[in-house]
């Protein structure tokens, strides 16, 4: 990872929060999370969450896991106990597609290790790890002073024509149809769910100008595009890898990181609330909690 140079508070934070995670940052040994401690019902459902920062919700409190990040609090947390279902949370901040196969760190054993034939449910965030994202987001943050009015770093990755982000999601999206695969294999009688990233910068383009937002206001819109687009491939895999795609960019649009301390969602990249830089804070991960459940309800199973 290209290493940030520390210009600011904001450039600091995210400086910190990649190096949190960017690999899980061993800090104590990793642990599979217990099971939700809901009554048993007549059939309990077997849940297993899989997946990146977005889903463990690193700083959110309370955090159960040191080396992956984890709240008791994210999303996965919130669905199982919505569900009453058995929880087996081994999502992981600075996971990558990789990691669902391999171990990602000393402690942190592959994340489809926890499924077998009995698990019912399963959900996947990933692919933000595997383009590159906070290396994309500390490279933004480096170019703005030289361009502030401008796109800098839209200019960096895609002025030559090609765009390397979307030559990125597009090398990523056989990676995710992988996992897919696997999950079926691991859990063949699982119900099956993608959940998608929420919405980070402001859906109409126009961004904001503070020391927390460090960014050149005409890489706005090209980020959110590109979030977008990531959205939009997760989509697809999942459309033809037999799962469901959970959209949490919709119900979180207007609660981007540019707005303001009560309205804001998604945290700054020096976070004001306990969560990650550019990451949901408990708000923003109970809203994707609301969106899982949602398709859940519609889905009409369990």
């Amino acid at each position: 990872m290209r290493k940030l140079l520390p210009t600011s508070r904001a450039t600091r934070a995210l400086t910190v929060g990649a190096a949190l995670l960017s690999a899980g940052a061993a800090l104590a040994p990793a642990g599979t999370a217990a099971a939700d401690t809901a009554p048993a019902s007549r059939h309990r459902v077997d849940y297993v969450a899989l997946g990146d920062s977005y889903a463990s919700a690193p700083l959110v409190p309370t955090q159960v896991d040191p080396t992956c990040l984890r709240s008791d609090q994210n999303y996965p947390s919130l669905v199982a106990r919505a569900r009453s279902a058995a929880l087996t949370d081994v999502t992981c901040s600075g996971a990558t597609t990789a990691d669902m196969t391999a171990s990602q760190t000393e402690g942190v054993p592959a994340q489809l290790d926890a499924l077998d034939r009995g698990t019912d449910l399963v959900t996947l965030t990933v692919g933000g790890n595997d383009i590159g994202f906070s290396t994309v987001l500390g490279t933004c943050v480096q170019l703005m002073s030289g361009d502030p009015a401008g796109a800098p770093c839209q200019t960096h990755f895609a002025g030559t024509g090609a765009d390397q982000i979307t030559d990125a999601i597009d090398q990523t999206g056989p990676k995710v149809a992988a996992v897919l695969r696997s999950v079926h294999q691991r859990a063949p009688h699982a119900r099956v769910v993608v959940v998608g990233y929420p919405d980070l910068f402001p859906d109409d383009g126009v961004g904001c100008t503070s020391k927390t937002v460090p960014l050149a206001a005409g890489d706005f819109a090209w980020l959110r595009d590109k979030e977008k687009e990531l959205n939009a491939m997760l989509a697809r895999q999942a459309r033809h890898g037999g799962a469901r795609y959970v959209n949490t960019y919709a119900p979180t649009v207007g609660h981007d990181l540019c707005k303001p301390t009560g309205e804001r969602w998604i945290e700054t990249f020096a976070p004001e609330t306990p969560a990650a830089p550019v990451h949901p804070n408990a708000v923003g991960e109970s809203t994707m909690a609301g969106a899982v459940e949602s398709a859940l309800v519609r889905l009409g199973r369990h």
